[in-house]
């Protein structure tokens, strides 16, 4: 079944997490005006739209998701006037900006909240979630995703409020209809001034079972995409319907199998963010990459989507690792190619690719040497409960280093100079010490680069119709070193070889793809193509039929 074509599926984005993408008043925090800066750098890579982390009011307890008004600037951030110049030059530009939506829950700051927990009969009580208790029995036995109880009690009223993240993000009712025009009211506010669509946080969760529902082996599961979730997404769609935007759902806990009733030609959002190859709150470092494992993830929800939906492609966000960390290999030997390797392997596939800042670069985890250097409140958490499990400081600090969400925000690598060009003061978080090595001034104009590697891929996904509306055929899925797959749309046909492994593979392709093909693209110097053969390691080429 051929997909229908939208700007959006054509479209290549770039995520911008702004307190650590350029800093233009040198306070050390990234901002609008810095993004403003940087506009022509991302015009010159190729990207479509930005999607920007937030910048709303906030207490900034978790990094902007705890919202204490949803149309407010933060200071450290810049200004409206600010927000709409950034808008209107890239507008100018041919960039989108795509905002990221909060709306599972606030901030405890938030007017609404202040309001809601005066009194029991406040008009604004039931904008959140209230529940009986006493002081030393919470109503359930729920945990909350940041850990602990998912409950609060609030002694003014003697009642709990439900957070399932930090105590200071309480979650919104989205059984009250009043509340639910207000954030449809918010949400309009926003596309009225012309932003061009939403990345939804949390979106999965809005929707609460019962409270005497007890969790099943998913600790989550009594607040993850729970039955009845439809009829609010449904109401939330029908305001999107009314703009020419793009959605994307962050959408934990909804299968492959699923996929078809959110992205589908009527589903909720035009595509989500899946989690099932990627492992947020993974808290043990990795061994070796489970290159199956990976293949199986991505090749699952490939083929649910194929002709009823849409992928949205990532292998970095603010919340995980750097990739070439997790999936490749840093060392000097393969660090370049690796890097090059993953992104061929993601780039292709059939879906809305997105760039993490300072993916394009090949950036690493930076080696923390201290929990005084680590700034994410999850991590000093997790560093605790390993050391109150026995752990020494430095097994409890190498499994930390290797997790921590702040190894993807540390500042970017612009130059070599002493703040890597993000900032002229020391910024809020460590630049990488490799940003002498690795930065965006150094690549520019290296034809050999990840970042040319990257216009190039950006640069053919634009020019081959067949890289972007082609269904997705997998071969060889037993093979534990290849991923291979081919795209083809009509008559177009492009195959994809990926060694994901640092030792040679050797392959024999089935007869149906033994036909004449051309390299469009390579990561190492390697022979015209071959049936059977050897990929040397991190490999990756894509060919086009001729």
């Amino acid at each position: 079944m051929k997909q229908s074509e939208k700007w959006w599926k054509e479209a290549v984005g770039y995520q911008i997490y702004p307190a650590s993408f350029k800093d233009s008043n040198n306070d050390g925090i990234g901002d609008i005006n810095g993004i403003r800066q940087k506009l022509s750098y991302l015009k010159e890579l190729g990207i479509d739209f930005i999607w920007i982390n937030p910048i709303y009011q906030s207490p900034f307890v978790d990094n902007g998701y705890d919202i204490s008004d949803y149309q407010a600037i933060l200071k450290k951030f810049g200004t409206m006037d600010e927000f709409d110049a950034l808008l209107a030059e890239a507008h100018q530009m041919g960039i989108k900006i795509i905002m990221d939506l909060v709306i599972n829950h606030s901030s405890d700051q938030h007017e609404w909240f202040i309001e809601s927990r005066q009194s029991v009969d406040n008009p604004y009580r039931d904008y959140y979630i209230w529940v009986d208790g006493t002081p030393d029995q919470a109503p359930n036995e729920w945990q909350s995703i940041f850990g602990g109880s998912a409950w609060q009690y609030d002694e003014q009223t003697g009642q709990y409020y439900l957070h399932i993240f930090a105590k200071e993000q309480p979650d919104l009712n989205w059984e009250s209809d009043k509340l639910k025009d207000e954030l449809f009211t918010m949400i309009r506010w926003w596309l009225d001034k012309g932003i061009d669509g939403f990345r939804l946080d949390a979106i999965s969760h809005v929707k609460k079972d019962e409270y005497s529902v007890k969790a099943t082996e998913n600790p989550f599961s009594p607040f993850q995409n729970v039955s009845g979730i439809e009829d609010h997404l449904t109401e939330l769609k029908n305001v999107f319907d009314e703009y020419d935007i793009m959605t994307v759902g962050e959408a934990s806990g909804v299968s492959a199998s699923e996929g078809p009733e959110w992205v589908g030609e009527n589903g909720y959002f035009d595509m989500i963010f899946e989690f099932d190859h990627i492992s947020i709150w993974k808290h043990e470092k990795d061994g070796d990459l489970d290159v199956l494992s990976l293949k199986q993830s991505l090749s699952a929800w490939q083929r649910a989507l194929d002709g009823k939906g849409w992928n949205a492609l990532y292998m970095e966000n603010h919340d995980v690792p750097r990739c070439v960390s997790v999936f490749g290999d840093t060392s000097p030997a393969y660090w370049q190619v690796s890097a090059k390797a993953i992104a061929m392997m993601y780039f292709f596939l059939q879906g809305t690719p997105f760039i993490y800042q300072g993916q394009e670069i090949g950036m690493t985890n930076l080696p923390f040497s201290s929990i005084d250097e680590i700034d994410a409140v999850d991590s000093k958490r997790l560093y605790q409960q390993l050391l109150d499990e026995g752990r020494s400081e430095e097994e409890a600090l190498d499994i930390v280093a290797n997790t921590t969400r702040d190894n993807s925000r540390t500042p970017m690598q612009w130059n070599d100079h002493l703040y890597a060009g993000f900032s002229e003061v020391a910024p809020w978080l460590l630049v990488n010490p490799n940003h002498q090595m690795i930065n965006v001034a150094d690549q520019t104009n290296d034809p050999e680069s990840i970042l040319s590697f990257y216009k190039k891929m950006i640069a053919l996904r634009r020019e081959n119709k067949g890289l972007v509306y082609g269904s997705f055929n997998e071969y060889l899925p037993e093979n534990e070193q290849l991923f291979v797959y081919e795209r083809v749309l009509e008559e177009e046909r492009y195959l994809i070889i990926v060694n994901l492994t640092d030792e040679a593979a050797t392959y024999t392709l089935p007869t149906e793809i033994k036909t004449t093909w051309e390299v469009l693209l390579e990561n190492q110097s390697g022979q015209e193509f071959q049936s059977s053969g050897t990929f040397a390691p991190y490999e990756a080429r894509l060919y086009r039929k001729i």
